[in-house]
């Protein structure tokens, strides 16, 4: 497939916030048209139904946050549930991106806030040292499968709490729509493009999956991968792609 000259992109997520990002650089670099458009979006779980998982924030004492959006459906549920959030409660983030999101909702310098550095395993060794804390990880109804056995493993006291949802989106406006390369980053954005189109066929169509489990879900639904990240030499879903295009569009 890499013969046939590459011009649109559609990527399946929202559109950068920032100008400098890498997909604006790649579209001037290579004259190409890059679409945005989110094929899954996170819905809220109400607070009704966190409290129906038994969950009554009152007894925690440290929240793990993995995630922007954990931090958010988090202070949501808080609210809705009246929940004074005590200025003593401890915050384990994931990564720097989250506590620096934290700063949002909490003064940051009066909190107690643990960082790790991007893995959620990164942050065991912060978990294990307070251990005798109650922990709560507000999370979606798809939890990374590696959040359980870590924290198991700790021998710590915690629960999860689904707070939002990872939701297909309705992308039936797009039916007549052609693009020479679609971009995915979870299964869940290809099981979207199947709920939205049964019959989609790939023809002459390159995909591009971002992580090893959106390769077998696209596997898996019939789909030819022609572009892969991370892969060496190309960690991310922009330099894979300038990686083919320049070679797909060289002398065209």
């Amino acid at each position: 497939m890499s013969n046939l000259k590459v011009k649109t992109i559609l990527v399946s997520q929202p559109e950068p916030k920032v100008e400098n990002s890498p997909y604006f650089e790649l579209q001037n670099k290579l004259k190409v048209k890059i679409d945005f458009r989110p094929f899954i979006h996170v819905e809220g779980v109400p607070a009704k139904e966190v409290r129906a998982q038994k969950i009554d924030l009152n007894n925690y004492t440290a929240i793990i946050l993995t995630s922007r959006n954990s931090v958010d459906h988090f202070f949501r549920v808080a609210e809705e549930m009246r929940y004074k959030v005590p200025e003593d409660l401890k915050y384990f983030c994931q990564s720097e991106a989250v506590a620096f999101y934290l700063q949002r909702y909490v003064v940051y310098r009066k909190r107690k806030i643990y960082v790790g550095q991007k893995d959620f395993v990164d942050l065991s060794p912060l978990i294990k040292k307070y251990k005798d804390e109650k922990f709560l990880l507000p999370s979606s109804d798809q939890l990374n499968a590696d959040v359980p056995p870590t924290l198991d493993g700790l021998k710590v006291d915690w629960t999860k709490g689904t707070f939002y949802r990872t939701v297909m989106s309705d992308l039936t406006d797009l039916k007549d729509v052609y693009y020479d390369v679609l971009a995915f980053f979870s299964p869940t954005g290809i099981k979207s493009l199947f709920k939205n189109f049964p019959d989609f066929k790939q023809n002459n169509t390159r995909i591009a999956v971002f992580g090893s489990t959106t390769q077998k879900e696209a596997l898996e639904h019939g789909l030819r991968v022609d572009i892969m990240a991370p892969s060496p030499g190309t960690p991310s879903m922009t330099g894979a792609l300038e990686k083919y295009i320049a070679e797909a569009n060289k002398g065209k």
